[in-house]
């Protein structure tokens, strides 16, 4: 008999590609016969993931929260649906998406699940329609606070202020700017090797200086794929940096899943955010207040930056 012991954990697309790949294969490609090209989205490299384990850390489930704030992609291997796996799943979902202080969450739910979901407190909306050969109806729930916790003041302007959409070196640095500007005492920047295109500019330099002396406690962390590229008398970031060591932090990281990310971004501490899914290109989006997905992307740097290095290719920091 299966053990009904399993414990649900945050997960990364990156480094839990191959078990997250495996549940998911096996429920919906081959169990529910989901065209394999329909199972794999844009999403997935963008949404906050879970994953159950059995004992010995063998992956028995699935489910993710996308940045569409959509609940979806829950499955739970055969052999352990009816053990409380599904429920776990999902109200680690709903927890992150509390704290992410979403106003709602929608999902799509498969005709049979319905009730499932509905017992969680979400409700249907529209007509049945056909998804990947399979009968499904759209839900929502509307989210409380944390139990606990005050519910989370959100300022009007929150909801309105700059959006961009990239495809030159001009609007980049321009949403760039727009960031920086944006940031009271934090901002953490992913980039390959500094973007010397991008973050030497003088007013993007000019912007960082303001920050850096602002006020008090300013942060400015960057971590840098590849450091040897990076280093260097010539980039002008880095002598900024060196005359603002108090302020500014560089790491690299040494585990191959982080070194080989392929987007580059940019968030701060009011909502702002700007990300190019691939790093050798202008193409990207962002906004200046767009809380959920700036923390998914903080949530992002900060798991990559506790698992790195100072960054001691960058001899002129002496870091």
């Amino acid at each position: 008999m299966i053990p009904n012991d399993f414990r649900v954990e945050p997960a990364s697309w990156e480094a839990d590609l191959a078990d997250l790949r495996a549940v998911r294969n096996e429920v919906f490609v081959l169990e529910q016969a989901v065209p394999e090209d329909e199972e794999w989205d844009e999403h997935d490299a963008r949404s906050c993931h879970v994953i159950a384990r059995d004992p010995d850390g063998r992956p028995i489930g699935t489910g993710r929260l996308t940045p569409l704030n959509a609940s979806g992609r829950m499955a739970v291997l055969r052999d352990w649906r009816g053990r409380g796996v599904g429920a776990a799943i999902l109200r680690s979902l709903l927890e992150r998406a509390r704290e992410l202080h979403l106003p709602a969450v929608e999902l799509h739910a498969q005709v049979h699940a319905v009730a499932f979901y509905a017992r969680a407190g979400f409700v249907e909306f529209g007509e049945e329609y056909d998804e990947c050969g399979i009968r499904h109806r759209s839900m929502r729930l509307q989210l409380a606070p944390p139990e606990g916790r005050p519910a989370v003041a959100v300022p009007a302007e929150a909801d309105e202020g700059e959006t961009w959409l990239t495809t030159s070196r001009a609007e980049a640095q321009a949403a760039i700017l727009g960031v920086i500007g944006g940031a009271r005492r934090e901002l953490a920047v992913m980039t390959r090797d500094l973007d010397a295109e991008l973050f030497e500019h003088d007013d993007v330099l000019e912007a960082l200086k303001r920050l850096a002396v602002s006020t008090p406690n300013v942060r400015i962390r960057f971590l840098v794929l590849e450091p040897t590229r990076a280093s260097g008398e010539a980039h002008r970031l880095i002598a900024l940096a060196q005359r603002l060591t108090s302020v500014f932090a560089f790491r690299a990281p040494v585990e191959e899943i982080d070194r080989h990310y392929p987007g580059a971004f940019i968030t701060n501490d009011r909502g702002g955010w700007y990300e190019r899914a691939l790093a050798s290109r202008y193409d990207g989006e962002g906004a200046s207040r767009a809380r959920a997905r700036s923390a998914q992307l903080l949530a992002r740097f900060d798991e990559v930056w506790e698992r790195s290095e100072p960054a001691t290719d960058m001899r002129r920091l002496e870091i």
